[in-house]
């Protein structure tokens, strides 16, 4: 259990909402609430009783905003959090007989006061100060935008009486654009009202999620809110402040992110692309662990809230900086495609390990030539050396043999073709054609030229990032694969796990088992053997498995290609899959093995400590014989490699046999649904609040996918 932190400072900030006294000005008449037109201050108890009306007494009562939980990563590390911020603010005191013009004069004193040491200050109209002041005195009324804590603390001696600084929560994100597009971002639910004090009224403008996690779990983050009374002489004397009842901090959310792998990923994007996506998943138990988007945004811009200058800069950015390329892109997967066409062929018999096929330089398939990346023949070659050479022309062959049908349905059971169910907002399903598909939009059903572009991750087959790094986790595992996860726990306030999710497979892939280690000898030879097209991508420390790929993408105008770099590591017993997207810019010469290759090794060499640990044999445990009990029993003794103790035994306490059980937890529901799609039938499906996904242009793909070393 990642455990539950939060500052006490967030709990008490409601405590010195209204408290704070203004500072005084006796050098200035102008500024001066003191004299005639203000009452002087009375001495009054809340119990003291009246015989006449008191027609400026006050019993108000507001909600006191609840400090929204946090996001974490699965280490407990902070992605989201609050932190308290102050608004300078008008507080008017009570004053005796005022007509408007002096209300009215009193404010505009004391905001031209604030103007030569604070800039954006709210412009007011005379009516707007001089009704806040009938109806509302008793509160502040904000007149800058939110400062942070240090700021408040070099302008609190400069302000004159009658200004205040005003506490308020607001969202924080620590690392800016790390995981902007997976994490979203808060805005306020309305401004705060004028005219007469409502009942329960908020202290300051309440927040919701607006995207990503913190809209999709916006319920278990909010928090319940607190009441607060406060009393009110005829004087403006405040008689009673009674906090009614605490607000509640929302739940905290545990990622499954390694904070640490993120900041490395988004760190390789930066300097090795200007716009791409790194995925990396446990193959194992399907957690997300990285989720990378290049180019991002810093998600702070949106706090407390986003001009419509700024918005429209980000939305219009030709980078589309707020597209989330790992999971809202559909590219052409290209030949990080090849190894499902060859398990597709192992496993029903079209090729042997062994059998070898004949790779020219070009195959001519009805009216078109279709080329090897090289150029040149392959000669007589295996599937394993196809799959090192990345030989076009072999998988031609193979994919036409072996049939659309076939190894298309494969990729559907490996996760292409669907969103992962993963709590993301904007997630591309990618495309896995069939011939109804091709019917509609080409009128035809799917040919050999058709196949044979597919065969090699071309055409109308689409996928992200992230489905191509699901994929590789399929293979790594063999069987099945896994169902993807990005939450480890949701906790409640206190700590508790009240949702948890259980590893568990998606799909079974009803492969030859023997075939899924030939695909995987044949990755382990693209990155480890002489001739594989990813030798840039080999690490130090362990044999990496992969495949390189180059799809030229969009229009023919554009003259536009992309590089894939996807696999898994260790070849002997897969624990973590990836795909890495470089996307090239207009008539640049990209290719998988030197382009996004030296990203991955760059990835994984920077972690080599923490792999290391996670693929290492698991130590002996020593057994121990009981002989007065006559049983065997285990114990707690790491034994080190030489057989000899490292660390003293633990016995276990009589009386202790039972072991301990965890209290159960609703499992957590990974099966999200796009807010777009949740309409009733016959509707229109309502306008995403969200970050929007930009269609990628795929209605002219070349055929012939590129692919270099």
């Amino acid at each position: 259990m990642v455990p539950h932190r939060f500052s006490r400072r967030m709990l008490s900030v409601a405590l010195l909402v209204m408290q704070m006294a203004p500072a005084q000005d006796s050098t200035n008449p102008a500024l001066a609430s003191t004299g005639p037109a203000a009452k002087a201050p009375v001495t009054r108890s809340a119990s003291d009783g009246a015989i006449i009306t008191r027609r400026d007494a006050r019993t108000i009562t507001l909600k006191i905003p609840a400090p929204r939980g946090m996001i974490v990563d699965r280490e407990g590390e902070p992605m989201a959090q609050n932190q308290v911020a102050y608004q300078v603010a008008l507080q008017y005191p009570q004053f005796e007989n005022a007509d408007r013009g002096f209300v009215i004069n009193w404010a505009r004193a004391r905001l031209a006061a604030l103007a030569p040491v604070m800039a954006n200050i709210t412009v007011f109209s005379d009516d707007e100060l001089f009704d806040h002041y009938r109806h509302r005195r008793w509160l502040p009324l904000l007149v800058t935008g939110q400062i942070g804590e240090k700021e408040a603390r070099d302008l609190e001696s400069k302000l004159t009486s009658g200004l205040v600084l005003h506490p308020v929560y607001r969202r924080y994100y620590p690392h800016g654009e790390v995981a902007a597009h997976i994490l979203g971002y808060t805005g306020s639910v309305g401004r705060l009202p004028t005219g007469p004090i409502n009942f329960n009224e908020p202290l300051w403008e309440e927040s919701e999620g607006r995207a990503g996690l913190e809209k999709l779990f916006d319920s278990e983050l909010a928090g319940e809110p607190g009441m607060k009374k406060l009393l009110f002489d005829e004087s403006g004397n405040k008689l009673l402040e009674e906090q009614v009842k605490r607000p509640r901090p929302g739940g905290t959310l545990v990622t499954s992110l390694n904070l640490k792998w993120q900041l490395l990923a988004e760190k390789t994007l930066r300097e090795g692309c200007k716009r791409g996506a790194f995925v990396v998943l446990d193959a194992v138990t399907g957690e997300v662990l990285v989720m990378a988007s290049r180019p991002s945004f810093d998600l702070n811009r949106f706090i407390p809230g986003i001009s419509e200058v700024e918005f429209k800069a980000l939305n219009e950015d030709p980078a589309t900086p707020l597209y989330g390329r790992a999971f809202q892109s559909a590219y052409p997967p290209a030949s990080s495609y090849k190894p499902v066409v060859a398990l597709a062929a192992l496993n029903n018999g079209v090729v042997t390990e062994d059998s070898t096929i004949y790779c020219p330089a070009a195959i001519t398939i009805g009216n078109h030539t279709f080329n090897n990346w090289t150029k040149t023949p392959e000669g007589d070659i295996n599937v394993k050396r196809a799959i090192a050479r990345s030989c076009n022309t072999w998988f031609y062959q193979v994919g036409i043999r072996t049939g659309p049908s076939v190894f298309l349905g494969l990729s559907r059971r490996l996760g292409f073709g669907e969103r992962s169910g993963l709590p993301l907002i904007g997630e591309t399903p990618g495309l896995v054609p069939s011939d109804d598909w091709m019917l509609k939009h080409e009128k035809r059903r799917i040919l050999d030229g058709d196949t044979a572009n597919l065969s090699i991750g071309q055409g109308s087959l689409l996928a992200s990032p992230l489905q191509v790094a699901q994929a590789m986790a399929g293979i790594a595992n063999g069987g099945a694969l896994p169902k993807l996860h990005l939450i480890r726990q949701v906790q409640d306030s206190r700590g508790r796990v009240v949702k948890a999710p259980i590893p568990e497979r998606k799909n079974w892939l009803g492969v030859d088992p023997h075939a899924v280690e030939v695909v995987r000898a044949g990755m382990a030879d693209t990155v480890n053997e002489g001739g594989g097209t990813g030798r840039s991508a080999g690490l130090s420390y362990t044999k990496l498995c992969g495949k390189t790929g180059t799809a030229q993408w969009g229009p023919k105008s554009k003259n536009q290609r992309l590089a894939w770099f996807a696999g898994f590591l260790p070849e002997d017993n897969p624990r973590y899959s990836f795909a890495v997207l470089y996307e090239g810019r207009p008539n640049e010469k990209v290719s998988g093995g030197r382009m996004a290759a030296p990203m991955v090794k760059k990835f994984f060499e920077g972690i080599k400590d923490d792999i290391k640990d996670t693929i290492a044999p698991p130590q002996k445990a020593l057994v121990v014989i009981d002989e007065s009990a006559g049983v065997v029993a285990p114990v707690a003794e790491i034994v080190s490699e030489d057989g000899e103790p490292a660390s003293e035994g633990y016995s276990r306490p009589p009386g202790n046999d039972v072991p301990l059980r965890a209290l159960p937890v609703e499992p957590l529901d990974n099966d999200f649904e796009d807010p777009a799609d949740d309409h009733e039938a016959g509707q229109p499906a309502p306008a995403p609040r969200a970050i929007r996904a930009i269609p990628v242009e795929t209605d002219e793909v070349i055929e012939n996918g590129v692919e270099e070393p």
